[in-house]
Order: C-alpha cells, then structure tokens, then sequence
C-alpha cells in the first residue's frame, strides 16, 4: 500500500490534541478525542491488510498478529522498563506495587480493564498511573486479535461483498450500542471494546468503500469539513459529555471523511512538521503520559512548557532508536521460530518481574522503614477490617444505584444517627462512630452518603459518573422525611467542589455540579446554589435536628506520597496548609453555613481545631510519621477518630 501523507498528518493531528489535553486541559478540552481518530485510522489500516489478503488468498491470521506485535510491543516494553528502573528509586511500595500491576496488564493488552474497574479516565487519582494511556492499546490489541478472526470465519460462509454489507450493518449497530451504553454505564464504556469497536470499524469502512474519480476541488473540501469537523470535537466536546456517547460520531466522520478524501498536498496534513510528527506520533503518544505524571507528583511548577518539549524529544529518540529496529516476520509457523520470537520474550520477561513485584507489595526492602511505616499506617487505616467501621464506610456508587451500597432505605433499629453526604462522609464515619459509643453503648448510625452526590435539591452533575445524584437525592429526601423523626442528621462533605471544583487541579472555579434550570453556569449560579443548598438543609431540620460539618481542610498533595517523597529527598516531610489558605478557600462555604444556621437553626460542628498548629497557624496533616489523610482531603481512620470529640455535642445535646 502507498504511503498516505494525509493519514499520516492525520496521526499528527490526533496525537497533538491528546498531548496538550492531558498536559492542560483548557488548552484542548476536548483533546482526548484524539484518541478516537486513531481508532479509525487503526480499522482503515487493518481492514487493508486484512482484505487485501483475502483477495490474494494469501492473509495470515498468525502474521497478521506478529506484524502487530513487532509494530507495538518493543518501545511500549522501553517505556515500561524504564519505568521499572525509576520506580525502584523513586516509587514508594504501594504506587510501585501498583506499577507492577499496570506493566503486566499493559504488556498483556488488558489494560483497558484493569483501569475500569480502578478509576475513571478523568479522576485526578488518575494522574498517579503511570500507564492509563496504554488503555486505548489494550482496546486496539483486543480489536486486532478478535475482527481477523470473525472476517476469517465470515469468509468460509459468504462473499466478500456480503461481509461487507454485514460490516455496515455491525458498525451501525456497534454505534448504537456504544451511545446506549455510555448512558447508562458511562465508565466502562469508555475503557472496553465493545463501545469502541464501531470507530474501528468506521475506518474499515473508509478502506472497502472509497470515493472513486473525485476531483481534487472536492477532495479539498471533503478534507477540510472532515478537519473541521474534528478540531470542532477539540475545541467544543469537553471531559463533561458523556464519552464515546454520540458525541464521539463527530471526530469519528471527521477522520472518516480526511481518510476517504484521499488527498495528498494537503497545506494542512501534508507539511514537513506534521509528517515529522505523524511518523513520532505512537511513541510520542507512549512517551507523553509518563512526563506528564512525573511533572505531576513531584509538583513541578509550569510542567506542561517543560514536559511536552521532553515528550516530543523523546517520541522522536523512541521512533529512531527503537521503532526503526525491524524485527523479522515468522518464514515459518513452527515451535522453533515462536522461541525465536522476541517480542514474545520481551512480554513473558516484562510480565514476569512486574508481576513479581506486584506480588511481593513493591518489594518494601528498597527503603528504610520510617517509610514503610507511613504508608502501611495510611493504606491499612483506610480499609480497616473493623466490623462497624466497615459496614458505615459502605457507600453508594451513584452511576449505578442498584449496587449494593444504594439499598440502604430500610429500617433498623437502634439508630442514634444518620450521617448523609458524600465521600467524606464515609471519610468520618469512624470519628462519629466513636463519639457515639462513647455515649450510647447499644446504639447505632445509618450511612446514606453516597459518592460525589451532595444530598440538595436540584443537582446535575457535571461528571457523567454521578449521573444518579439526583434521583437518589429524591429518594433520600423522601426517606428523611418519613422515618426517624428528631434524630440527627449529621451532614459531611467536600463542600467546595461542587460550586468551586477541585483544589487538587486546573479543575478550580469550575463547579462540579449543575443546578435545574441552570445547565449553564451564569453569572447567578452561586445564588441560585446558595438557595438550593439552605433550602434543603432547611426541609431536614424540619423532621431531624441537623449537624452540617465545617470543610475538613484540603490539601493540594498527597499527604502519605508527599511525606514519603520528601523523605526520599531529605526533605521536612510534614504536610501543612496555612489558616488563612483555609480560609480563602471556604469564604463562600462558611458564610452559606452560618446563612443556613441563622435562617433555620441548623447547627455547625467544626472539628477543624484538632487539626490546629496554633504557634505557626496552620493546620496540619500528619502527626511526626503518622499521616491523618488517606489522600489530600480524606481523613484516614486514624485521623477521623482523632476528632471523634468533636461530635460528643450532638449526643449531649440529645440527652
């Protein structure tokens, strides 16, 4: 097959876009749909190989695989050891157990999976895994060694003109399917197969049936419109759209369009910059995401103009020194010429010591033990096997509430008190729990938090994966409203998020919720959020005294990783924040909470004081080598019981 410059400009134009987005966001808010454009480009180059094979009566499914292993594996296992060998330096046990894990499932092309079924591609817990990017590997890898095989099947049966009607028919369906089920399982969707297979498809299609005898006018503008099309899904689509709903068919035409074109000359993709950057563009695109956490976790200031500089040099030097190396194909399909098979050597050694070190938690010798000791102390804090903690940390997953921790609207007895919110609510139930039991030996709390959801009237989430809040809000008003009438209701939650964004990130004064009627954020949003909130809190108190908990301080690092990272470096590894950062911070918060006290008599526990270094005045995290966060605004166990007195109030008011 010739060389096509325009789909190798089109490599370009999808690996800038993905590098930049992850490097900043709101540089490219929808510069993750780069990723979409590959897949289209990945199905027109396989249904090539594959068809023209059929034609020639000469296609091998098993070259087929080795032609891909040689293309994908060698600088994807660079990546990965040089990950090995930084990690043992620089990686504490638990994030290179973790690394482990991840090599072992990039190398085995199961990424995609294992990611799902850890985080969502958009949670900021995402920017410590070193290899999330390899996901969209995993879904090719899978493509690969599932289409060949049906296309093969499908050959012995019928015609190649009837398998290419049935690839229409499957690639319509596949979209349909994939729109249906981001809606209703949005996370998976965005990591599996299934949902992503129809934009492979779409490119198959752009190969079986091109656009014959077109004039170079109108190849000019069916490149331009399809180019159009795609930096519109750049510039416009955002983390916040539901992904690969829908919304995926504009990049996915787009690349389908500058493909069927056909053009080449193109001022656009057919320049010397972006065939440079089109001929880097895969080992830019393994090399970008590492850079990009490394400049992450160890808070470099400004990263992004460093780091996607050292990204292209580094996709360049992996395309010469390691891209460029060909690895001969099989002459014969034997035992003898497997063993021979490096590739095949580089996954089974690669898989082999990074499954080692996942198995043995990291290998912890590597470290003195005051390091050790920090994160054991933080990692078995947060998942503690006490029975009662255990069972009040069960929260609802609100994407989906028919899993188990939403069924919690029944009644039970002993119930002393109801601690409703969202993560931090979880975050402080052994606190509360301990404060109870202080006072109350047979006494009870019922949890009905529920991940990311703030329980007030009206919320639209922004982040697909909440999509329930509302409906589960209802149903928890409901219940308040029925049952349990004068206990108290004790609300805790990471309350400047949702009208501010997280601290953490470059998400900050962008809100993460919607309210009804606002599916914009107008200039009149915080008013209509400040109604909404003292509205609801207000309908509690009227059936349940209400305990609403000042903001636990929020950090902008990790607490447990930073401690560990600065000792590695000799440096102070005490993790503070400033008063008056705090108080910068929840400006609005506090003053929406003494609103909502003065309106209807809601009461304010603030336990913040157990947190208090009074001679520098800051609030700390961490007590010598001891942290009191699990990350950098969930207070651990530990942390949690020890501003448990905080609460005794509630009780004593009650007696």
């Amino acid at each position: 097959m010739k060389f096509r410059t325009d789909i190798n400009g089109l490599r370009a134009l999808a690996v800038i876009a993905v590098v930049l987005f992850h490097f900043n966001p709101t540089w490219v808010p929808g510069g993750f749909a780069g990723v979409d454009v590959f897949f289209v480009i990945s199905g027109f180059l396989m249904t090539g190989i594959i068809f023209r094979g059929f034609e020639k009566n000469n296609f091998s499914i098993i070259n087929f695989y080795i032609a891909r292993a040689n293309r994908i594996i060698p600088s994807l296992s660079v990546v990965c050891l040089v990950l090995l060998v930084f990690g043992w330096f620089y990686l504490t046990p638990l994030n290179y157990s973790m690394l482990g894990k991840h090599i072992a499932s990039s190398m085995g092309f199961l990424s995609n999976v294992i990611y799902w079924r850890e985080a969502g591609y958009f949670d900021t817990a995402s920017h410590s895994k070193w290899l999330l990017h390899t996901w969209s590997l995993s879904v090719e890898w899978q493509f690969y060694i599932i289409y060949p095989v049906v296309l093969v099947l499908l050959k012995k049966y019928m015609p190649l003109n009837n398998i290419k009607l049935l690839l229409i028919i499957g690639t319509m369906l596949g979209f349909i399917f994939s729109a249906y089920i981001t809606y209703r399982w949005p996370n998976p969707a965005y990591f599996l197969l299934p949902t992503r297979a129809w934009e492979m498809m779409v490119g198959g299609l752009a190969f079986l049936y091109p656009l014959q005898s077109l004039k170079e006018t109108s190849k000019k503008y069916l490149e331009w419109f399809g180019i159009a099309l795609i930096l519109s899904s750049y510039a416009f689509i955002s983390k916040d759209n539901y992904w690969p709903g829908y919304l995926a068919l504009i990049p996915v035409l787009g690349a389908y369009l500058v493909i069927v074109a056909n053009r080449s000359g193109s001022v656009i993709t057919d320049n010397v910059l972006m065939q440079k950057v089109g001929l880097w563009s895969y080992s830019i695109y393994l090399w970008h995401w590492p850079v990009m956490v490394f400049g992450y976790n160890f808070e470099i200031q400004h990263w992004a103009w460093i780091g996607i500089p050292v990204s292209f040099v580094l996709g360049f030097c992996s395309y010469k020194f390691v891209e460029s190396i060909k690895f001969p194909a099989l002459s014969t399909i034997s035992f003898k010429t497997f063993i021979a098979f490096k590739p095949l050597w580089i996954v089974v050694s690669l898989g082999l010591v990074s499954s080692y070190i996942f198995i043995e938690h990291g290998i912890p010798k590597r470290f003195q033990s005051n390091i050790n000791y920090i994160e054991d102390f933080a990692s078995s804090l947060s998942s503690s096997q006490d029975n009662n903690v255990k069972k009040l940390r069960e929260q609802c997953e609100v994407g989906d509430l028919t899993s188990k921790g939403c069924n919690k609207f029944e009644i039970e007895n002993n119930v002393a008190g109801i601690i409703i919110g969202d993560s931090h609510a979880q975050a402080i139930s052994s606190g509360i729990y301990k404060s109870l039991k202080s006072k109350y030996k047979g006494k009870e709390l019922l949890n009905l938090g529920a991940f990311g959801c703030l329980p007030i009237y009206g919320v639209i989430h922004s982040d697909p994966s909440r999509k329930n809040c509302s409906v589960y809000n209802d149903k928890l008003y409901s219940f308040l409203k029925s049952h349990y009438d004068g206990v108290p209701v004790i609300l805790a939650a990471r309350l400047n998020i949702y009208p501010f964004g997280f601290n953490e990130s470059n998400q900050v004064n962008k809100p993460y919720i919607y309210l009804d009627g606002y599916n914009k954020f107008s200039n009149n949003y915080l008013d209509a959020y400040k109604k909404d909130f003292i509205k609801s809190v207000c309908d509690i108190h009227k059936n349940h005294p209400v305990y609403i908990l000042k903001p636990i301080p929020e950090f902008i690092v990790n607490v447990p990783e930073t401690m560990v990272n600065n000792l590695l470096q000799n440096k102070k590894h005490d993790v503070t924040i400033s008063v008056k950062s705090y108080e910068k911070r929840n400006k609005f918060t506090l003053s929406l909470l003494n609103q909502a006290k003065k309106q209807c008599g809601i009461n304010i526990i603030d336990v913040n004081h157990y947190l208090l270094n009074t001679k520098n005045n800051t609030f700390y995290a961490n007590i010598k080598n001891k942290p009191l966060f699990v990350d950098n605004n969930h207070l651990n166990i530990y942390g949690a019981n020890l501003l448990s007195h905080g609460f005794d109030n509630i009780w004593n008011s009650k007696s």
